[in-house]
């Protein structure tokens, strides 16, 4: 693929007339980093009349989270939740107030008329079945990540969204982020050149960074309706171990690349308007979290992107640990010939290093100029000498760093998108095809990791090859 990229001389060039206050780029030159803040929009108010009525399937972390966040955004009423945990709607009560309707059955949440949009926090397993039902509903979905457990629902909710004409957002937030918005920016612009690799990784080392999750001591088939939290999964006696801590059961879950990995994907096709991968390859383990849970806590994954208008072909290396000694932490980076953009936890860090130019003493020693007749070496001397006069070589790393405000949430900005498109019928950042294309590649690192294979995968038409 062709792009027209910027040189080192038009970073230069733009860095000197930002330090003089010309406009012409966000560039700043500067080997110990000057941050640009940046700044969401506001929130726009909406008058009562326009409220809408939301519905809350599924109430555990994630749920909770979803439901506070959902609320900052105007205009917006908590009506109605679901959970098939008993305390989960006691506590749904103490915190949104004694007026919230609660229920075990998620369909009296889809049959109220006072309920316009929902939020599918459940686990991973019901997801489609929900969404589907739920767009059948006449309401609008914000469906948790990943949107499907397994690929053949994919499609079929990508159908359903098409027949109802319902709003259905996936929550990948990262898509909505102004820390991802400024490195698309960045890459279009061809601040880092020629991408080339993308690495990322996530690792954790604590029990609830592994899904230990507490359970209540209340818990019995008596509090939690077990046999509505199966669903389509297979039948076991009430397992509290497996209704709380359900992430670590492929029977629930997607094992770490359906919880992490899925925001690299969606983070990675936003940031280069890419599809997904063609090839895909994972390998890990259960080394650590012997617990009795069924999914690895160690994964990695190579993936193979193909050259698009886009973006060019490049390899994507995904890296997730669960007991890491080293520590917790993560990182997110696009690396091209010309520099590197890496995303944060609240910053975009744009990096560029001159290439460094071959020195006279290198061309001697580490080149095959000494296998060569001496007549030959000298003449490969002058040559070299001829085309690179003595100069002061520039070896310090030129960086940008790009900062969220204090408490910024991608989260709040993900909602907005959604909630804006329920009331204006336009377009969400992350529809059905979107959400698919991200879910995909994560679910056949699954694939591969438990066949031990290389999958194939078109990401155009999302199907297997």
């Amino acid at each position: 693929m062709k792009r027209s990229e910027p040189s080192r001389r038009d970073f230069l060039r733009w860095s000197a007339a930002s330090l003089l206050g010309v406009s012409v780029g966000p560039w700043v030159l500067a080997r110990s980093s000057k941050a640009e803040m940046l700044h969401p929009e506001p929130l726009r108010p909406w008058p009562p009349s326009d409220t809408i009525g939301l519905g809350m399937i599924g109430m555990g972390i994630m749920g909770f989270g979803n439901a506070r966040t959902a609320l900052q955004i105007p205009g917006v009423r908590l009506v109605a939740v679901a959970d098939c945990y008993d305390g989960r709607l006691v506590r749904t009560k103490e915190v949104f107030g004694p007026e919230v309707f609660t229920t075990r059955d998620y369909r009296e949440v889809l049959a109220r008329t006072d309920v316009d949009a929902v939020v599918i926090s459940t686990p991973d397993h019901l997801h489609a079945q929900i969404a589907i039902e739920a767009m059948e509903a006449g309401k609008d979905v914000y469906l948790e990540k990943p949107m499907v457990q397994r690929i053949e629902d994919g499609l079929r909710v990508i159908e359903a969204e098409r027949r109802t004409g319902r709003v259905l957002i996936v929550g990948s937030q990262r898509v909505s982020s102004i820390l991802y918005a400024k490195a698309r920016e960045l890459f279009r612009a061809g601040a880092i050149g020629q991408l080339n690799m993308v690495e990322a990784y996530m690792n954790r080392n604590s029990a609830i960074g592994a899904w230990q999750y507490t359970i209540p001591p209340d818990a019995s088939p008596q509090t939690v309706d077990w046999e509505r939290f199966l669903g389509p999964a297979p039948r076991r006696p009430f397992d509290a171990v497996r209704f709380f801590r359900w992430r670590n059961y492929w029977d629930y879950g997607t094992g770490i690349p359906g919880d992490l990995f899925v925001h690299l994907f969606s983070g990675i096709h936003y940031v280069l308007d890419a599809l997904g991968p063609t090839h895909i390859y994972a390998s890990g383990g259960l080394r650590f979290w012997k617990d009795g849970r069924d999914v690895p806590d160690v994964m990695a994954g190579l993936y193979e992107y193909p050259d698009t208008e886009s973006h060019p072909s490049f390899t994507l290396s995904l890296k997730v640990n669960f007991a890491n000694g080293g520590g917790g932490g993560e990182a997110f980076r696009f690396i091209g010939d010309e520099g590197m953009i890496e995303i944060g936890w609240n910053q975009v860090r744009l990096s560029k290093l001159p290439p460094r130019r071959l020195s006279e003493q290198e061309f001697r020693g580490w080149n095959s100029l000494s296998t060569f007749p001496e007549a030959m070496q000298r003449q490969l001397l002058e040559a070299f000498r001829a085309e690179n006069p003595p100069q002061r070589e520039v070896s310090e790393t030129q960086e940008v760093v790009y900062q969220a405000p204090p408490g910024y949430d991608d989260r709040l900005d993900h909602f907005r998108n959604f909630f804006e498109a329920v009331r204006t019928r336009g377009k969400v950042v992350e529809d059905g095809a979107f959400g698919f294309r991200a879910a995909a590649p994560a679910l056949l690192s699954n694939t591969s990791y438990l066949e031990h294979r290389v999958i194939g995968w078109d990401p155009q038409t999302m199907q297997l090859t």
